[in-house]
């Protein structure tokens, strides 16, 4: 029952920037990772769609997010719409907003979900938040390696009936076909 829906570079960058201004200063990237992840659960959990439409993976660390960890950690910056908003790791492993992002991606549901998100876990350091996501009741320990995180695990995880779940995902799966239909014409960008 596993559903991948396309990245949204965009809207996962917008998301990203968004808690980058919240929090008014750099950020560890590893706390960032671990508040998209948050949001990502919580939109999930609440509205039935995550915001980043990103891979999750356990790791030992505690779920995360697969595309953006890459767009952070990989030196892809001057190529991608993450590198127009967000700097490349910096001395002590943070990243921080070079420019302000427009919200023309996130809903008010959305930019609310991380405006909430943040309210209650951007005061924890990356170390707490690395324990709290390793208490969800998601995580599984992957013992050194990383293994796929479906969101059906999430859903069954907090207490979703299978015919929940299965609505859930074919919903997803719904989404999926249409923004792969829609793609060509849907570049990502955000618009500056």
């Amino acid at each position: 029952m596993s559903v991948t829906l396309p990245f949204n570079e965009a809207k996962a960058t917008e998301a990203a920037a968004y808690l980058l201004k919240l929090s008014g200063a750099p950020m560890s990237y590893i706390k960032l990772i671990k508040l998209l992840y948050l949001v990502d659960r919580e939109a999930l959990l609440v509205h039935g769609r995550p915001v980043t439409t990103d891979q999750y993976v356990q790791t030992d660390q505690g779920p995360s997010l697969s595309q953006i960890s890459d767009l952070i950690t990989v030196d892809s910056f001057g190529h991608s719409v993450w590198s127009d908003f967000i700097s490349p790791l910096r001395g002590e492993l943070e990243v921080a907003l070079r420019r302000e992002a427009p919200l023309s991606e996130l809903s008010e549901a959305e930019a609310e979900l991380v405006e909430s998100v943040f309210a209650k876990f951007g005061g924890k350091s990356w170390r707490e938040l690395i324990e709290h996501s390793r208490t969800l009741p998601e995580w599984t320990n992957p013992r050194g390696t990383k293994i796929p995180l479906d969101y059906a695990d999430i859903l069954r995880a907090h207490g979703l009936s299978p015919s929940e779940v299965a609505v859930i995902i074919s919903e997803l799966e719904s989404l999926a076909a249409v923004t792969a239909l829609l793609d060509p014409w849907h570049s990502g960008a955000i618009p500056t």
